[in-house]
């Protein structure tokens, strides 16, 4: 079943709102960006899986939990890379992978350049990095080149969709849940969501 999650925690709101704001520098935006992932990412694992088991405290056994299932974080080149860090954070023996597609200015379809991804990544819970879910080419693109791959369970981590973004994904991909701080209503000719927060990558690496 389809699933979308707006993360509303004020925390990931105030993110999201410096991420709008045009004043904000490319060294703020990135910090920004860093922080919103990991937010975002701790309510996209919420649901891994773990083992029971026990550890032995200074005083006594206790009842413990380890994670059961690894955990792949893939990034959607090149504005994907800004979620990494803070999501990294939250599980630093994560596998890392990388999908390097870009849009056809006339078509706006995604056309892919660079695909490197861990071994066995159908062992794994494969959260999908891709900030802005825009139209939706990249990502269902992503996620087609990942379950080519083996990927069984999975999660989309993004900043900002738009409902025709979230909508091509649901109808290509209904099993994947989508975890976003906010859902705008449109596009432009471009493609772009607005008001959305402009391009990422170009704000993210200072390249606008």
């Amino acid at each position: 079943m389809a699933k979308l999650i707006v993360c509303e925690h004020p925390l990931i709101q105030e993110k999201l709102a410096g991420l709008r704001d045009k004043h904000t520098r490319p060294e703020e935006f990135r910090q920004m960006m860093e922080e919103a992932g990991a937010l975002i990412g701790y309510e996209a694992l919420r649901e891994l899986p773990t083992r029971k088991t026990q550890v032995q405290t200074p005083l006594k056994t206790a009842q413990a939990e380890f994670l059961e299932q690894p955990v792949t974080f893939v990034a959607v080149l090149r504005a994907g890379l800004g979620l990494l860090p803070g999501l990294l954070r939250l599980v630093p023996e994560a596998g890392v992978g990388h999908i390097g597609l870009y849009r056809n200015e006339k078509t706006l379809s995604p056309v892919r350049y660079y695909v490197r991804l861990p071994r066995n990544i159908g062992d794994s819970f494969v959260v999908v990095c891709d900030p802005m879910l825009a139209t939706g080419g990249s990502a269902v693109e992503a996620i087609n080149i990942l379950k080519t791959d083996g990927a069984r369970r999975l999660a989309l981590v993004t900043l900002l969709a738009s409902r025709a973004g979230v909508k091509r994904v649901h109808e290509a991909h209904p099993g994947v849940p989508i975890y976003t701080a906010a859902v705008d209503a449109q596009l432009n000719k471009a493609g772009y969501i607005v008001p959305g927060l402009g391009d990422a990558g170009d704000r993210l690496f200072a390249t606008s």
